[in-house]
């Protein structure tokens, strides 16, 4: 049988995008169609004292002017993640439900018009005065009334992590590292904003929305509507970026629709870029301390790892920062702390990698100390760390491949030829250095039953349907393979449909389970089709397969035979048409595994950085970056490698270029646009190669995969960082890495 999967199959809705065919949420052309503008708080906390429209409701074109005064009230939804397959708002608070202002940029009024331009100057008009109160926005202003939460991660996770005496394994070790890191605030910026645009019929709602789960944006809004969601569609095929950002539902999807039936006509609300920074959640500002204890041979006594983060007024959300580094090693004691600092903002959310980009950032940055300490091996000092089990939990690993990784990886990379002593390569000005660390991303079993539906009609030809969209990392091509490897179908005889919840449920594929557990769905949907016509012919007296085992007639190309007397068979087709059948369909179900599976879960991998400082200017040029990952089965190579090199150069922006920077005194972002917010673009990009190392892995589905979504940008900027200390031999614990970090070390060992 020619294998569909693992082939390099090149994106099946490529032409659509490249020839700009492809529709996103915000190009959806409805007659009647209205534009809604949102105007946000200036104020970080107090009330609005009054609200003047009367300007904006004169200006051309404008339908209407909402504000607390007039805007219903909607059901107060708690905050679940969005891959529990519930409703998943953003945040507990709903804004403009009342005159009090919490944050920042809250919406406190809509403006809807019959152009974006007359909604955007009509917003303009409306004068809104405060009663401004003191606020906290920063870990600086709130260390002092810090506290431990009972959970975090949306009530989802536990703040206390804790195996072993953490405090006797500290001090018991020959030796330790105490470092503390500081992590400015992440901002997700997606090249296409949150766009939603809503349509009512009778009491019928019709959501095109931008978004990572439609399933999710139809029970959260039906949940604030109070309303069944039964009466909501949403549709969604393609997204232009989300990184987190689009994984849960945030307030405007449902001030699109409560707009859009004020005014009796469709309504399409986009939030600008300047909005982006106030109304879909941030990766909080973060401070980490990591204290490590070890033997003189290397072998880890304990770890303790604490954080202290900024949440919002209404939520204890925090990003969990030690389910990877509190496994990653065989440490017989670690124990983690969250703290949270109440602050006048909004709810943080996922951000790419969410806890993992800075949990192991923190914790791969100590090990590089404790590894130049003891006189070890960074690669070595890892290798005599790592466990056959989870070490929390004692349960053998699903899949590993880590040690393979960490090899693999060092041999590309070229790291057996380093010097391991600080600052002694030079190319010119530039100080070169080099640079690695571990990576790993937990496989969650926390989504409910995926469901996909597989028709096969007599021509040969598929229609696979599941409820999932595509959001830049090629799902739908894989699902397509899964489909096309099951069917025993060539890929071009497949067509998937997707992106509308009338479609069998499937949920967000966040967490990067997406491949995993849609896949799943897909394939059972795919195979129930496939047995059902193995089986019927197997039982007609007609078919040459007659009699046969069915567990020994293959399928390939539509063909079914004799896997030891290929001539022997016949078509789908030939089948189908004896038996009159112009299509056969099948429903198919996956099941997650239970969430005290008895094994470890998480996909591993290993990151290798090559970095020029400059000498005189501080500047730092990333020339080469590594990376070896373990993802189990790999559906697709060429999407897989596009995942993580996108993750691997997220993890580089990380490091050295993304910071959003908080004016304490106003309580807004200082930097909230483009222009100010530094991200990569294709010159900043070095060379970056990625090793595929498939394990097999017999708990994760049928189909034995993981996940790729999000480990490439873990442990990517701590190699980078690492590198940076190999360049110059000074510790940077700051993100990102600035030139005003490091140009009094560079001037300093300049006068020595």
């Amino acid at each position: 049988m020619t294998a569909v999967i693992g082939r390099e199959a090149v994106r099946v809705d490529g032409r659509e995008k490249v020839t700009g065919s492809a529709r996103y949420s915000g190009e959806i052309a409805l007659p009647g169609l209205a534009y809604a503008e949102i105007v946000g708080a200036l104020v970080a906390r107090g009330r609005i004292t009054s609200i003047d429209t009367r300007a904006a409701e004169n200006a051309g074109g404008v339908a209407a002017v909402l504000t607390h005064r007039d805007l219903p009230a909607v059901n107060r939804v708690p905050l679940v993640p969005s891959l529990m397959g519930g409703p998943a708002p953003g945040e507990t608070f709903f804004p403009m439900q009342d005159d009090e202002v919490h944050y920042a940029g809250q919406p406190v009024a809509i403006v809807v018009a019959d152009s974006l331009e007359q909604a955007r100057y009509a917003a303009s008009l409306v004068e809104v005065s405060y009663a401004g109160a003191p606020s906290v926005t920063t870990i600086g202003q709130g260390r002092g009334d810090a506290y431990e939460p009972e959970k975090i991660f949306g009530g989802f996770m536990p703040a206390r992590s804790r195996r072993g005496d953490a405090r006797d394994g500290l001090a018991s070790a020959d030796l330790g590292v105490d470092a503390t890191f500081r992590f400015a605030p992440n901002h997700h910026n997606a090249l296409e904003p949150m766009t939603t645009t809503a349509v009512w019929e009778d009491d019928r709602l019709t959501l095109y929305d931008s978004c990572q789960g439609i399933k999710a944006v139809q029970l959260t809004v039906a949940a604030l509507l109070g309303t069944s969601p039964s009466r909501i569609r949403v549709l969604t095929r393609y997204v232009g970026g989300a990184f987190g950002s689009k994984a849960m539902v945030w307030p405007h999807v449902t001030l699109a629709a409560l707009a859009a039936r004020h005014v009796r006509r469709p309504v399409r609300l986009t939030v600008s870029r300047a909005q982006m920074f106030t109304s879909c959640g941030h990766r909080e500002e973060q401070e980490q301390r990591v204290r490590l204890g070890a033997r003189r041979d290397g072998a880890l006594t304990a770890i303790r790892h604490d954080k202290i983060s900024v949440t919002s007024p209404f939520d204890d959300w925090a990003e969990p920062a030690f389910g990877v580094a509190s496994q990653l090693y065989a440490a017989p004691a670690f124990e983690g702390v969250h703290r949270l600092v109440r602050g006048n903002t909004m709810t943080p959310t996922f951000t790419r990698g969410p806890g993992e980009a800075a949990g192991v950032f923190s914790l791969e940055c100590a090990m590089d100390e404790l590894a130049a300490r003891l006189g070890i091996d960074p690669v070595e000092l890892r290798m005599r760390n790592l466990g056959d089990v989870d070490p929390n939990t004692g349960h053998p690993w699903s899949s590993s491949g880590f040690a393979e990784c960490l090899r693999r990886g060092a041999e590309r990379f070229g790291w057996d030829a380093r010097d391991p002593r600080p600052g002694r390569e030079r190319e010119g000005d530039r100080l070169i250095g080099t640079g690695m660390a571990a990576a790993a991303y937990p496989v969650a079993f926390f989504m409910r039953t995926q469901r996909a539906r597989a028709r096969l009609y007599a021509d040969g030809t598929a229609v696979v349907g599941t409820a999932a969209q595509e959001f830049g990392t090629g799902m739908t091509t894989v699902l397509t393979q899964v489909a096309a490897d099951a069917l025993g179908l060539g890929l071009d005889d497949v067509r998937l449909d997707y992106g509308d919840t009338d479609l069998p449920t499937a949920g967000s594929p966040v967490g990067s389970n997406g491949a995993m557990m849609v896949s799943a769905a897909v394939h059972h949907a795919a195979a129930a089709v496939r047995d059902r016509l193995v089986a019927l012919a197997a039982g007609d007296p007609a078919s040459p397969l007659h009699g046969a085992d069915p567990a020994w007639i293959t399928v390939d190309g539509g063909r079914m035979a004799l896997a030891d007397d290929p001539g022997a068979g016949e078509s789908y087709g030939e089948l189908m048409e004896r038996h009159l059948m112009g299509d056969t369909e099948a429903l198919g179900t996956w099941d997650p595994p239970p969430l005290d599976t008895p094994h470890g879960l998480l996909t591993f991998g290993a990151q290798f950085a090559r970095v020029a400082v400059d000498a005189d200017l501080g500047t730092v040029r990333v020339q080469h970056m590594v990376g070896a990952f373990a993802p189990g089965r790999v559906l697709n190579p060429r999407t897989a490698r596009s995942q993580l090199m996108g993750g691997m150069l997220w993890g580089m922006s990380q490091a050295l270029l993304e910071g959003t920077h908080m004016d304490a005194g106003l309580g807004r972002w200082a930097n909230a646009s483009l222009g100010d917010y530094l991200v990569p673009v294709n010159a900043d990009a070095p060379e970056v190669d990625v090793e595929l190392i498939e394990v097999d892995d017999e708990v994760t589905g049928p189909l034995g995969v993981k996940g790729v979504g999000e480990i490439g940008q873990v442990g990517s900027g701590a190699a980078i960082a690492n590198a940076v200390h190999h360049a110059t031999g000074h510790r940077v614990h700051e993100l990102p890495i600035t030139v005003e970090d490091l140009l009094p070390a560079l001037a300093w060992e300049a006068g020595r």
